[in-house]
C-alpha cells in the first residue's frame, strides 16, 4: 500500500516542492489549490500517482467535495481508504494588509479563512481518514507567527493562529493522530511558480549574510522537514523553525 498524502496549495511554492518531493519518494498526493491555471499545469506534468483539484479551502462545500473526490480516486486506484498525511498550506502568500486603522473587515476574513478556517475544514474532512491510518497533519505556519514586521496583522494572526490550532489538535486528536507545524523563514518560490509568473532568483551577498547557513531557503527544504515530521512517531505538538538561523541572528540598523 502506498502512502497517500493531501497538500493545500500544492499548486505552486512551497506546496509543490512538497508535493514534488513525496511524488519523488512513490507517495500518491492530491493537492488542492484555488489557482485554476496552476493545477492544470500541475495535472500535465504529473504521473497517476496525482490528482490536482481545484479548490477553495475557506470555501466549507469546496472542500467537502473536494474529499469525496479524493475518496473515489482511492477506489478507482484499487486503494483502501485512509490518508497519511495532511499538509495545510494553503493560504494568501503577501503578508501584508496595510495599516491596521483602515483594513476591512472582508479583507481581514480573506486572510483568515485562507489560512486558519481553511486549515479546519481540511482537518474536520480530514481526521476520520487519517485514523484509518494513524496518520499525522503538519500545518504550514510561518516565522511571521512569532515575530513581526509592520502592517502585517491578518496574515500574523492567521499564522498565530495556526500554531495555536496546532497544539489543541495534537493533545485532541492524538495518540492516534499527530499533528505539528512548521514555521518557514525566507524561502524563495521564483522558480516553483506558473509559468506565467515564473522567475529566477538573484540574492545578494547581504541577503545571503542574513542567514547563518549562507543562502535563502528554498521549498525542498520545507519538504524534508514535512516528511520527517511524517516519520517522527514521537514528535507531536511541535513547531519546527526552518529559516537558516535568521530568526536567531542579532540584527543591528
Amino acid at each position: 500500500m502506498k502512502r497517500t498524502a493531501i497538500i493545500t496549495g500544492g499548486a505552486q511554492g512551497i506546496g509543490l516542492g512538497i508535493v514534488n518531493d513525496l511524488l519523488a519518494r512513490d507517495w500518491q498526493v492530491a493537492v488542492l489549490d484555488l489557482d485554476g491555471e496552476a493545477i492544470e499545469e500541475l495535472a500535465g506534468r504529473h504521473s497517476e500517482n496525482l490528482l490536482a483539484l481545484g479548490t477553495d479551502v475557506g470555501e466549507e462545500g469546496q472542500v467537502a467535495l473536494a474529499f469525496e473526490r479524493f475518496d473515489a480516486w482511492q477506489r478507482k486506484r484499487g486503494e483502501p481508504a485512509g490518508l497519511d498525511l495532511l499538509v495545510n498550506n494553503a493560504g494568501i502568500a503577501n503578508p501584508y494588509s496595510g495599516p491596521v486603522e483602515s483594513l476591512a473587515l472582508d479583507q481581514w476574513r480573506r486572510w483568515l479563512d485562507s489560512h486558519l478556517t481553511g486549515a479546519f475544514l481540511c482537518v474536520r474532512s480530514a481526521v476520520p481518514r487519517l485514523r484509518l491510518r494513524k496518520g499525522s497533519i503538519v500545518n504550514i505556519a510561518s516565522t511571521r507567527g512569532l515575530q513581526s514586521e509592520p502592517q502585517s496583522e491578518a496574515y500574523a494572526a492567521s499564522k498565530g493562529g495556526l500554531l495555536a490550532f496546532t497544539h489543541a489538535l495534537a493533545v485532541s486528536l492524538g495518540p492516534d493522530i499527530r499533528a505539528n507545524a512548521v514555521l518557514p523563514g525566507w524561502i524563495e518560490t521564483g522558480p516553483w511558480k506558473k509559468a506565467a509568473q515564473r522567475s529566477e532568483p538573484h540574492h545578494s551577498d547581504a541577503d545571503k549574510r542574513q542567514h547563518p547557513v549562507g543562502r535563502v531557503g528554498e521549498p525542498a527544504d520545507i519538504a524534508g522537514a514535512v516528511l520527517y515530521l511524517a516519520d517522527a512517531g514521537f514528535v507531536t505538538g511541535q513547531q519546527l523553525v526552518v529559516d537558516g538561523g535568521m530568526t536567531r541572528k542579532m540584527v543591528y540598523d
